[in-house]
């Protein structure tokens, strides 16, 4: 074995790593039960259980007042209704990716569709969606799926939801879609694959491609764990699935050249690091073949020859601190010279020196320069740290470890970090950076980055920035995913306009502001109310996770223009309106912002008027009475001639006239209002 490559999403998702720190929150405040084991790590539980968690398998286990955390794998609704019932305090732990499928399952219940699960049968995951279906059935493959269909045709035609569980293979889950598509007309199929397990099964498959060997690390009862190893071993023969590092098999390693390394969800942090430092100590043996023989207590005779030992520059020593000055530092090597280091090597970074080392201290430090005839060694912890560091990012290549440094230069071709003193290059390519955006907008930040090639003869380093932005921002995403739900609010930044609204990044993904939700007013176009690069907050109307689409809302709730208006105003009421269009059979009036009133030609004067022109001009503002008001489709009359002065009596010829052609219209209702308090309308006795 000559090199380790190991998975970068190797260990615990969103959803376990959620659960874990739920349980360490609750058990801060005293013991706990959980209802089945949270994960499927025994380590993990184990840890747990030691802090004060006790495992239950049934929630008839449960008396009255217990504390009881609910796993990440979900139960059966009627659970949640005898866990109620027996008055005990629960805390959902349940995956917000597994809460997702409860939902779609109990929606299509209650439409009366028949439910497919793709999915392990015995997986408590799988057997809590089915707690939430109706009439449903599991299937674990396409051959099992294949002969029910073909046992069952009365199920072709009938109204079907299928969904998958969260850790299932991406092969699997398409090879029983496509048998569904051709037989089922009326089924409606939700990928419920979790995202965090594509991408592990992905990364597994390419490891597994270019390794001789893989190592799997995952519980033996864990879905998504069992399915690493199963896609492993399609493209990979020697494949060792194991649940911690006791039953790591080196001898099998012994002639792979290359081997890769993943773990499953539930596998956590410290035992993927046992298992890889147990593997690179044997990359470590076979390079060097032997290591030094184990020490043993020297003789007097043995102790004094060493102290006579001659000492070389570039030797690496190590000795204790005996003294301090304002200039150096004295250290005791053991041999017959004192080491001597400057105070500088301490100072550089404006650190005091009494901070920075104290007498006593044990120091490594590497030889610069002896004078036999002071008995004086010069020597340089400096230089030493820096060899160092160089290991560091020589090791960050092989683990994938980021780092962080600061921008210290820019060109052309990319800029420069500084990380622990190493000079790191980082190409234009991998900066992250869009590619109209100059390379000094980098300068002086503090970055993170992995390090993908190193050559020390060379002294080059080079590393991305990208690599490490893109996984950020796919944790993100998930995350999102994981617990977006409508009405949510989020802090966002508008990242680009169309005619249609305004795109918004809330913490790496864009949703979509529609020019309906930018304001309660009329406005023509997004930048009446935004601009690129304004920090708003936003909440969510809708969302579809298949199509990875979200609608956002900005304009307020408690803002809308006609909860106003019915808080202040009522029938009978006078208000001061602003003309704002004229129209045939009368003039819209705006009450208020976003609120608009139709005059009827009728009631604009207390005499027949050919057109409201003749009285009314648009701008105008004039005081008028509500005469009626439509709660329901938003519509408001209003009333000019209901505060004028009565018209003189006319002759009876024109009485007759009047009579017979004009028809008071006190409290018509003749026009539309839409949502945003457009009002639109019809002259009475024109419609068609």
């Amino acid at each position: 074995m000559r090199e380790l490559r190991v998975a970068e999403s190797a260990g615990f998702c969103f959803g376990v790593q959620r659960s874990v720190e739920m349980a360490e929150k609750l058990l801060g405040a005293g013991p706990c039960l959980s209802l089945g084991q949270l994960i499927h790590n025994e380590d993990v539980v184990r840890a747990l259980c030691e802090k004060g968690m006790r495992v239950v398998d049934s929630p008839e286990e449960v008396r009255p007042g217990e504390r009881v955390l609910i796993r990440a794998h979900g139960v059966a609704e009627s659970v949640y209704e005898t866990l109620r019932a027996a008055g005990a305090e629960v805390t959902d732990a349940t995956c917000p990716k597994v809460k997702a499928i409860h939902t779609i399952v109990r929606r299509a219940r209650e439409e009366g569709r028949f439910v497919i699960v793709i999915g392990m049968r015995q997986h408590p995951e799988v057997a809590a969606i089915c707690g939430w279906c109706g009439e449903h059935a599991v299937f674990e493959n396409r051959q099992e799926l294949q002969e029910w269909l073909d046992s069952n045709p009365s199920f072709w035609e009938k109204p079907i939801r299928v969904v998958v569980q969260t850790t299932q293979t991406r092969g699997n889950f398409n090879e029983c879609c496509e048998l569904i598509k051709k037989r089922c007309t009326n089924a409606e199929i939700s990928d419920t694959i979790c995202l965090a397990t594509f991408t592990r099964q992905e990364e597994a498959e390419r490891l597994a491609s270019d390794c001789d060997a893989m190592v799997v690390i995952g519980g033996r009862h864990s879905a998504n764990s069992v399915h690493l190893a199963q896609i492993c071993r399609e493209h990979c023969e020697a494949v060792q699935f194991i649940e911690r590092t006791d039953e790591l098999d080196l001898q099998a390693l012994k002639g792979a050249a290359v081997v890769g390394l993943t773990a499953g969800a539930s596998t956590p942090a410290w035992i993927i690091k046992e298992v890889r430092n147990k593997m690179s100590d044997e990359i470590k043996d076979e390079i060097k073949v032997e290591e030094p023989a184990a020490e043993k207590e020297m003789s007097f005779d043995e102790m004094l020859e060493e102290t006579l030992k001659p000492i070389y520059n570039g030797d690496k020593v190590k000795g204790v601190v005996v003294a301090i000055t304002g200039t150096e530092i004295s250290v005791d090597l053991g041999t017959k010279q004192t080491g001597v280091i400057p105070a500088e090597e301490f100072t550089e970074d404006g650190t005091k020196l009494e901070d920075a080392v104290k007498v006593g201290d044990v120091i490594e430090a590497v030889v610069v320069r002896v004078n036999d005839v002071e008995g004086v060694v010069t020597l340089s912890k400096k230089r030493l740290d820096a060899a160092k560091v160089w290991n560091d990012v020589e090791a960050a290549v092989e683990d994938g470890t980021v780092m962080e440094g600061v921008v210290t230069e820019d060109n052309k071709g990319g800029v420069v970090v500084s990380v622990k003193g190493i000079r790191v290059f980082v190409p234009a390519s991998q900066t992250d950076l869009p590619r109209e955006a100059p390379m000094s907008d980098l300068l002086k930040k503090t970055v993170r980055l992995k390090i993908t090639e190193v050559n020390k003869a060379r002294k080059r380093v080079v590393g991305s920035i990208r690599r490490v932005a893109q996984a950020e921002r796919r944790e993100r995403t998930e995350a999102i995913w994981n617990e977006i739900e409508v009405g949510k609010k989020y802090h966002g930044v508008v990242k680009s306009l169309t005619s249609y609204g305004a795109f918004v990044d809330i913490g790496g993904i864009d949703g979509m502001v529609h020019v309906s939700e930018l304001s309660w007013g009329r406005i023509h176009q997004p930048s009446e109310v935004v601009s690129v690069g304004d920090e708003i907050d936003v909440y969510v109307i809708n969302f579809d996770r298949e199509k990875r689409k979200i609608s956002l809302g900005y304009k307020d709730p408690e803002g809308n223009p006609w909860t106003q208006f019915t808080s202040r105003y009522a029938v009978g009421d006078i208000a001061s309106v602003k003309v704002v269009k004229l129209m045939p059979f009368g003039a819209f009036a705006e009450v208020l912002p976003g609120v608009d009133g139709l005059i009827h030609i009728s009631q604009i004067a207390n005499r027949r008027i050919g057109k409201p022109e003749d009285v009314l001009t648009v701008g105008d503002v004039v005081d008028a009475k509500i005469t009626a008001i439509d709660e329901e489709k938003h519509k408001i009359s209003l009333s000019i001639r209901a505060l004028s002065a009565p018209a003189p009596v006319a002759a009876p010829v024109e009485e007759k006239e009047v009579v017979e052609d004009e028809e008071p219209a006190d409290d018509a209702l003749v026009y539309e209002v839409s949502a945003d308090g457009t009002a639109t309308g019809v002259a009475p006795g024109t419609e068609e």
